[in-house]
């Protein structure tokens, strides 16, 4: 299915798949077999960060995959105890030295360090010096709100690539992604699924929603691959995770089908304003400045 997979472009002009593997809490031990199974499927996209401690084995499952590197797109992140313009230079050189590649293709800053944005921009900077260099491909932001990502635009001179945000049909985050349109900032959604979601009410559940169990009946499909078309069909990029073989491979089997503008529509009315993952604003050096190893 390689050959189906969709891709979008960036303000740069740099291409990449729509859709990822997402590594987020895949253990060590797991990470490389879910990266080589997601690369022999068929998915060219793998999402990291230097926070989720398995950027080493990210590096090692493209290595076994036996597809050739030119042909990975791989993304990772800057945590915010390395923000600052030569602690993100460095950060950089340690994740380009776990992933053992010579040029990480989308480079991101974590999150905003909303108490200290001053080094928040300074870590963008070393982002651009980076990709100036060539040592990266394209840039961006993780987590930021509308206000912070136009500090962003405004003090610096490379508008981000990509936000990645929180995105599922139970928070869809429109006034977000109107920000990110407006700067053309492809929206990129975490937790594509609703895998974060932590809603009071019980019964709300992504896997038994009316609306997506219907779609997925009419298209005989699942009501997660219902849920990763209707990013791709938004125009997004998404990063479901799995480290089971086979659920990597029903995420990827998307692209046989596609969803009318009133099926979309009924999606996004399912929307409850309510984040499943935690407020950006509240993560701080104080409780998350944990230290990223060599």
């Amino acid at each position: 299915m390689a050959d189906q997979q969709l891709h979008v472009t960036l303000n740069n002009g740099v291409t990449m798949p729509a859709l990822g593997l997402g590594v987020y809490q895949s253990s060590p031990e797991e990470t490389t077999a879910a990266v080589v199974s997601a690369l022999q499927t068929g998915y060219r996209h793998i999402d990291t960060a230097a926070a989720y401690f398995n950027e080493r084995e990210v590096g090692e499952g493209i290595k076994r995959s036996g597809v050739e590197r030119s042909e990975i797109f791989v993304e990772t992140k800057i945590w915010m105890s390395d923000y600052g313009y030569e602690e993100t230079l460095r950060g950089f050189e340690k994740s380009r030295r776990k992933l053992d590649v010579d040029q990480i293709d989308l480079l991101v800053l974590h999150q905003p360090l909303a108490d200290e944005f001053d080094k928040t921009i300074a870590a963008y900077r070393a982002l651009e010096t980076l990709l100036a260099d060539g040592r990266v491909r394209a840039i961006g932001v993780s987590n930021f709100m509308p206000s912070q990502l136009q500090a962003i635009v405004d003090a610096s001179s490379v508008v981000p690539a990509v936000n990645q945000i929180e995105v599922h049909p139970y928070f869809s985050q429109p006034q977000w992604r109107v920000a990110n349109d407006q700067y053309g900032v492809l929206t990129q959604s975490w937790s594509p699924i609703g895998g974060s979601y932590t809603y009071g009410d019980s019964t709300k559940n992504p896997f038994t929603e009316p609306v997506l169990t219907d779609l997925a009946g009419r298209y005989g499909k699942t009501p997660a691959q219902v849920m990763l078309r209707w990013h791709i069909d938004h125009g997004f990029s998404a990063i479901p995770k799995s480290v089971k073989a086979h659920r990597i491979a029903e995420n990827f089997d998307v692209f046989d089908f596609s969803l009318a503008p009133a099926e979309i529509a009924a999606i996004d009315a399912l929307d409850t304003g309510v984040r499943g993952g935690p407020d950006s604003n509240t993560l701080n050096l104080d409780n998350y400045g944990f230290a990223i190893p060599e």
